[in-house]
């Protein structure tokens, strides 16, 4: 492996300076003693200020049933996701079964008169 690097004049190279940032406010001096009084605070901190009227008022009924049917569709996803993931080890035990050579590996279930 060949280490070169590259050849460089001091021309590629330049130092730059930065001024340091100046404060918006006053500056105070530790340790002198004074105190500023806080800011005024804002008259409230919520966001009714950002609030819009709106046109036709919520209809609840409708939210509702769109909650309970996002609701099942995840239960549905959750009980779906949990049966694949058993259907999925079981099918990995009986690979592993036949893999290791063994002919009793398939659940024969009998029916019952």
């Amino acid at each position: 492996m060949n280490n070169q690097r590259p050849i460089s004049s001091d021309d590629e190279h330049r130092v730059l300076q930065f001024r340091p940032r100046t404060p918006a406010s006053p500056t105070v001096q530790r340790g002198s003693g004074t105190v500023q009084p806080l800011r005024a605070a804002p008259e409230r901190l919520d966001l009714s200020r950002y609030e819009q009227p709106r046109i036709e008022p919520d209809n609840y009924r409708q939210r509702m049933l769109a909650n309970i049917a996002a609701l099942a569709f995840t239960i549905a996803l959750t009980a779906i996701g949990i049966w694949l993931a058993v259907n999925i080890a079981d099918l990995r035990r009986t690979q592993d079964c036949v893999l290791m050579g063994r002919r009793d590996c398939a659940k024969i279930t009998t029916p019952h008169i």
